[in-house]
């Protein structure tokens, strides 16, 4: 495997041109990073930062590792009255803003470098916010899975790289340790062209991802197929996987890196998997016929204040006991296949995580401005710089 990774370290260069940095421990630089960059500073002399979103699950776990790494970002979100208490107990400045509010987004990214978006659906927050941050030559990261949202913000990729500003969406679990995983296969066998990625965890939603997988539920399953976007039914297709601990019936889902990883590594076909509930699997013929009906308004409505009512994110405690293994495999036109593992931490601490190394990398860096995935950006061994994170290992099948 550590050929695997020199290869991409020493070799390889993405379709836009732009080589892969070396690997390197990014939350070890951090600090003397901010020291070093002056592109904009607060009263205290530090890199001002924002993170929309703050009072969320995500939002909220980020803002507290931030503070407790003396990073101080400015907090911000849509009401006060959840924003403001956070603040104050992080000692942290805040802002109350609306992301349709175009001039209450502009005033709100005065002497900002970077805006860090946690606040979901993105479908809703995510071209406001990256509009603004590009409008004011400020760079755009957000913890997204949606495949539109990718896909959104790959189209803006030229005003990005003429403003200067970084646009990398998904830089949690949606999408580091797939997206890391699948620009290692790529090198391992540079001529795939299929490309399969899936994880396995127990662990539990977040209001917000519960939410964002409502969204989903009336627009049926993605794949991609000769470079293009396709929408297939739900739970398109089966196969077994071995994701690390054993062989179990997979189902394609929706994931980002099917929008994602044909970025990344240029590869044509690309479908995504997880382990196939025995609950979905029974209704597996039903779904075709509800999915006009889950996708109705009123019923998206419905189960949206059902899950603000009743869904929790994980505490630390089954976090810590819900590490989550990630899996890939490329194949050839002759056949030839690799496969790739990788074992992380809880994919809420992976967000967590790795929102925060590739903020730091920002606000330590100037890379030229455009779209990237977050291993464009950072390199595939980004995922095992992360606390709990393995190798990742590749074999030959």
């Amino acid at each position: 495997m550590g050929g695997c990774l020199h290869s991409v370290q020493e070799c390889a260069t993405h379709k836009y041109g732009r080589s892969l940095p070396p690997l390197r421990n990014i939350a070890a630089q951090a600090e003397q990073a901010c020291r070093e960059n002056t592109r904009m500073l607060n009263h205290n002399g530090r890199v001002q930062w924002l993170i929309y979103g703050a009072n969320g699950y995500s939002g909220e776990l980020i803002a507290r590792e931030a503070q407790r790494r003396g990073l101080r970002p400015v907090l911000a979100g849509r009401t006060v009255d959840r924003i403001a208490p956070l603040a104050r107990e992080l000692g942290c400045e805040y802002r109350i803003f609306a992301p349709g509010d175009d001039g209450a987004v502009t005033d709100a990214l005065t002497g900002m470098a970077l805006l860090l978006n946690c606040a979901g659906p993105f479908s809703a927050t995510a071209a406001p916010l990256a509009d603004a941050c590009v409008q004011a030559r400020a760079h755009y990261l957000d913890i997204t899975g949606e495949i539109d949202v990718f896909e959104a913000l790959h189209g803006r990729d030229a005003a990005a790289r003429a403003a200067g500003s970084v646009l990398c969406p998904g830089v949690g679990f949606d999408v580091i340790p797939t997206d890391c995983l699948a620009v290692a296969l790529k090198a391992a066998l540079p001529d795939a062209s299929h490309l399969a990625l899936g994880f396995d965890s127990h662990s539990g939603f977040s209001p917000g991802t519960a939410k964002t997988l409502v969204e989903g539920l009336g627009k049926g399953g993605r794949i991609r197929r000769d470079g293009r976007l396709l929408t297939v039914a739900p739970l398109w297709k089966l196969r077994p996987i071995d994701f690390g601990r054993g062989t179990k019936t997979a189902m394609t889902i929706p994931w980002g890196d099917v929008a994602t990883a044909f970025y990344s590594t240029g590869i044509a076909h690309i479908e995504t998997y997880v382990p196939a509930a025995p609950a979905l699997l029974r209704w597996r013929r039903w779904l075709p016929v509800l999915r006009p009906l889950l996708g109705l308004p009123v019923v998206q409505a419905l189960l949206k204040r059902r899950i603000a009512a009743t869904v929790r994110g994980p505490d630390a405690e089954r976090r810590q006991r819900t590490p989550t293994w990630v899996w890939g495999e490329v194949v050839n036109d002759a056949g030839v296949c690799k496969t790739g593992f990788l074992q992380t931490a809880n994919g809420y601490d992976v967000t967590v995580q790795g929102a925060l190394a590739v903020a730091e990398y920002l606000l330590s860096n100037t890379p030229a401005g455009g779209y990237y995935t977050p291993a464009q950006l950072l390199g595939p061994g980004l995922i095992e710089t992360l606390p709990g994170s393995s190798p990742i290992r590749i074999t030959a099948s």
